[in-house]
């Protein structure tokens, strides 16, 4: 991950057809990616000679998450935690992006924003995670966290938690998440889907597949919506379309072809930014509605066109040795105009406001190489991995900052003359090249598995805002060690250390360079997955503690509190806990429960010292149980029920010394489900926050609020074929 340090607020279906797909690199989650033969649809139903109606989803309960090892490896075997957020899983519980996706998950919190129609903000262990596409890094930086592809055209959401640069090169310590595209099948399917719901959410989507002729199999996939936000006078619209073609070469040689283009749009949006007073504490004047908009709606506008396009490659030379190539375009283009409240007056009502336009393009090109081998030595068996990638990526990004005129917070009257945007100056332009060497070998004697991982960086940062460019090279060695051993019930208690590094750009304001932000992590733990308890039990879980230091973060200078120092560290500990399971293709339950401790454990700005980590809640619980009856008058029909429960989380760590640092209350939301499936159809309603809790996601400043995510109710309609 490129960090470029600035001290700034974050501030149809079936397009085309596959005779015009734009090829895209491709990683499957499953135990081999390059051959799997995907299925058309997640839940699959059939109506038995009795009448009983059998709701299969055959992935609910994960296996593997090939994000983990870069091989085939299963989840339990892996000495680290790892959730998958299976395709199964999204459609049952309808989560529309990623940020929701999470819920339901132990050690990561999203949403830090509320529901922003944008991007899909994450905490891992408290950090902000690196976005991964099929494997290969998404084109991100500080100022892009994530680019927000659609959720539609994924099977799964794979969270690699704790270190993970020995794999992945520079990372943040507290880990990654990947995002696993639909596949081509040669079995023939696809569904055709309509959603509508609150706040006049519509959306139609579908995706197709299965056999061109033989040894081709392709799949396309598209999704158009079209809702307001829960925003006064906010409108977003989206289109996405990713096709796909996988073609068998040779009988030993497959080439996977995967490609995605995403258009958003989104009219009036603030995307936030409410005073404090009103939202987190009582306002004298009153109650701010949860829906006020203190921008202007027919000024305001973000828009941001992406693409991707690649291939993966994979030969196999013998039954135990293979070889994998994965490769990657991006182009990404985002622009936003914004005039959004940032001051309170002394009457409590008038907020002052700036205007905030931003433009932002990045290009990148990135590949990964990799042997992936098995033999033996005797009687130790090997699984041995040896990589090399590289990582081309350039960001150029503007933006301009001025005054607007006051607002009344209870009152909003718009301009009715034409705002003009100020002109845009700019402010980054960087190129950075990555190249990494990986080798892995996992060991096994028996039950006892042995994991050594290490991986050498170099990476080039060139910056050309400076005169002359600035040119720095920062260099890392990454390494990892974890043991495990599973027994013949699938139980595996295991340990692992790693460590991880961050690459910084910038200096201080005396003019040094920053260096790398190191960070190590040890991990212990247990893992379950029921493999003696019966086909018609499937499950896993998993227990783990861990305690992640990071050395070099960037922290606040105590002389130049707008700029940044280098000899701080950052310490986050804690508990997860995690079960997904589904019985007799009747009973799904998501548990989880974490506590995370994540401070600011050394700086030379003592305000900062013992903080926590933003957006980070100590406590994060949660449960959802589902159930569908197959037999009777109710064969078919389901439902389920779930809550959530988040501690009290600070908005933002000290940067001047503030009277009030913005602690989020605790909040318990509550969220359920009903569905009825027959063979060919599913029907569903799902509902978030379903008695309408009014409560503050995040509020960094005295004017820096988010409202959460009101009720939702959306129906589905879909069509298997």
């Amino acid at each position: 991950m490129l960090v470029l340090r600035g001290k700034l607020n974050r501030a149809a279906m079936l397009m085309a057809s596959v005779t015009m797909i734009v090829p895209g690199m491709a990683l499957a989650q499953d135990a081999e990616p390059a051959e799997q033969d995907a299925a058309p649809t997640s839940f699959e139903t059939v109506k038995q000679d009795d009448g009983a109606i059998i709701v299969t989803a055959r992935r609910y309960v994960p296996q593997g998450a090939i994000t983990a090892s870069k091989t085939n490896v299963p989840l339990i075997e892996t000495p680290q935690s790892v959730s998958v957020i299976s395709r199964d899983q999204i459609d049952l519980l309808n989560f529309v992006d990623v940020q929701e996706a999470v819920r339901y998950t132990a050690g990561v919190a999203g949403e830090n924003y509320g529901p922003d129609l944008r991007f899909d903000f994450l905490r891992v262990r408290g950090f902000i995670p690196v976005q991964y596409i099929d494997g290969l890094q998404a084109p991100v930086s500080d100022t892009i966290d994530n680019v927000g592809l659609d959720l539609y055209g994924f099977e799964a959401i794979d969270i690699l938690k704790g270190s993970s640069s020995v794999l992945y090169g520079s990372t943040p310590p507290g880990g990654i998440y990947n995002l696993t595209s639909r596949r081509p099948s040669s079995r023939f399917g696809g569904e055709v889907q309509v959603k509508y719901g609150t706040d006049d959410f519509k959306q139609i989507a579908g995706t197709i597949t299965g056999p061109l002729t033989d040894g081709v199999n392709a799949r396309v996939t598209g999704m158009y919506r079209d809702r307001d936000g829960q925003t006064d006078h906010v409108t977003a619209r989206r289109a996405y379309v990713a096709p796909a073609v996988s073609v068998d070469i040779t009988p030993d040689t497959k080439l996977t072809a995967l490609g995605y283009y995403q258009w958003d749009r989104v009219e009036g949006d603030t995307n936030g930014f409410l005073p404090a007073l009103g939202v987190l504490y009582p306002n004298p004047e009153g109650e701010l509605p949860r829906s006020v908009n203190l921008g202007e709606p027919d000024y305001n506008f973000y828009r941001r066109e992406q693409w991707g396009a690649g291939y993966e490659l994979t030969h196999r030379f013998s039954s135990a040795l293979r070889f994998t190539q994965n490769l990657r375009w991006t182009d990404y283009s985002e622009y936003q105009q914004i005039i959004y409240a940032n001051g309170l007056g002394a009457d409590n009502r008038t907020a002052s406001r700036a205007n905030f336009p931003f433009a932002d393009d990045t290009q990148q090109f990135t590949v990964d190489n990799r042997f992936d081998a098995r033999f033996a030595t005797g009687a130790i068996e090997h699984q041995v991995l040896v990589g090399f990638d590289y990582r081309n990526y350039r960001e150029q990004s503007a933006f301009a900052f001025a005054a607007a005129t006051p607002i009344d917070i209870f009152n909003p009257v718009y301009s009715t003359v034409p705002i003009v945007a100020p002109a845009v100056a700019p402010f980054t332009d960087v190129r950075l090249k990555q190249y990494g060497l990986y080798v892995q070998d996992q060991l096994k004697l028996s039950n006892f598995i042995l994991t050594l991982s290490g991986r050498q960086d170099w990476s080039e940062v060139t910056d050309y805002t400076k005169t002359p460019d600035l040119e720095t090279n920062q260099n890392k060695f990454t390494w990892r060690v974890g043991a495990t051993y599973l027994t013949d019930a699938g139980i595996a208690p295991y340990i692992a250390y790693s460590t991880s590094f961050l690459i910084n750009v910038g200096s201080t304001v005396g003019g040094e360079r920053f260096v790398p932000s190191e960070g190590k992590q040890w991990e212990a733990g247990i893992k379950y997955d029921a493999r003696g308890l019966g086909d018609d039990v499937r499950l896993f879980a998993t227990a783990a503690v861990f305690r992640i230091e990071q050395d070099n973060p960037l922290l606040t200078d105590p002389s130049s509190v707008f700029n940044d120092i280098q000899t701080g560290q950052i310490v986050s500990k804690g508990v997860e806990l995690e079960v997904v399971t589904r019985i007799q293709e009747k009973l799904s339950i998501n548990a989880s429960y974490s506590y995370t401790d994540a401070k600011i454990t050394r700086t030379e700005f003592l305000p900062e010292l013992g903080a926590r980590l933003e957006a980070t809640p100590q406590h994060k619980a949660s449960l959802f149980v589902d159930y569908t009856h197959d037999t009777g008058a109710l064969a078919g029909f389901g439902g389920g029920f779930g809550v959530r429960h988040l501690s009290s989380s600070p908005g933002v760590t000290p940067t001047t010394i503030p009277a009030v640092l913005y602690t989020s209350p605790g909040v318990t939301l509550f969220d359920a489900a009903l569905h009825y499936d027959i063979p060919g159809w599913r029907l569903a309603v799902n509902g978030s926050n379903i008695f309408d809790k009014r409560y503050a996601g995040r509020c960094n400043g005295p004017v820096g609020c988010f409202f959460g995510q009101s009720r939702q109710i959306i129906a589905t309609v879909t069509k298997q074929f």
